[in-house]
């Protein structure tokens, strides 16, 4: 892994996290106020098994990409080469997105107080997780599992977020 890439990501995970965090208000009356299902993880839980998720995902995506250029640089010139280069913007582009759409969830939750839109953005956010450790396990398949645990967390975010609009209908 080439330090350049593992800082671009490292750079691109740490302002998501920030992004996110500006948004998040776990002490706020609106947040203590809401109903929450019985099986939801003590507050301490997030903040730990974010910031080891956001480390996985710099880490990893820098291994994907790295071999996504590898690729790209090993191909000859022709039909081959171009979609390597298809391949490594399109890992940049789904990387990006689920960036935008991770730190989004914050926004729609704790600024907006919309919990059935931020259920909703949780799920498609789950989605592009999904989709993105499929992507990082065809370029490094020790990437791609290590990978996993993120999609799996964003999975459960969505189930959380959803029982939480549920149990609380008229939260805004």
């Amino acid at each position: 892994m080439k330090l350049k890439t593992l800082a671009w990501t490292t750079a691109a995970t740490v302002a998501t996290a920030a992004a996110g965090g500006v948004a998040t208000d776990p002490r706020s009356g609106w947040y203590l106020k809401l109903r929450k299902p019985d099986w939801q993880p003590p507050a301490i839980a997030f903040p730990v098994v974010w910031t080891a998720l956001y480390a996985d995902l710099a880490v990893t995506s820098a291994v994907a990409l790295d071999r996504a250029a590898e690729l790209d640089r090993a191909d000859s010139p022709g039909p081959a080469r171009n979609d390597h280069s298809r391949e490594l913007r399109a890992y940049r582009g789904a990387l990006a997105a689920n960036l935008l759409l991770n730190a989004s969830w914050s926004w729609f939750f704790w600024r907006s107080r919309r919990p059935w839109l931020a259920a909703a953005e949780a799920a498609v956010l789950a989605a592009s997780s999904a989709g993105l450790v499929r992507r990082t396990y065809r370029l490094n398949r020790v990437a791609g599992a290590s990978l996993a645990p993120y999609a799996a967390w964003c999975s459960f975010a969505t189930v959380l977020s959803t029982a939480i609009a549920r149990l609380n209908p008229a939260s805004r």
